[in-house]
């Protein structure tokens, strides 16, 4: 079984730049998928900017301290 925690992540508008409708998949063995929901693409964290990318890197962080207190609880 593949643990997943899915979020969606609407982008605000900037300037001349539309605002961005994301799916951010995190799977629990490190694996990441972005979606576009506009288009269907996929996107890496390098594709990212402004706010999309705060909220990745505050997800991806969270996951991690969720996963260390997991272990920390298993192994002690």
């Amino acid at each position: 079984m593949v643990i997943c925690e899915h979020y969606r992540f609407v982008e605000p508008a900037r300037g001349a730049r539309p605002p961005r409708d994301l799916t951010f998949k995190f799977y629990a063995d490190g694996r990441l998928e972005i979606i576009d929901n506009d288009t269907g693409g996929f996107l890496t964290p390098r594709d990212l900017k402004g706010a999309s990318y705060d909220f990745y890197v505050r997800q991806r962080i969270a996951m991690i301290k969720r996963d260390l207190r997991a272990k920390m609880q298993k192994y002690a």
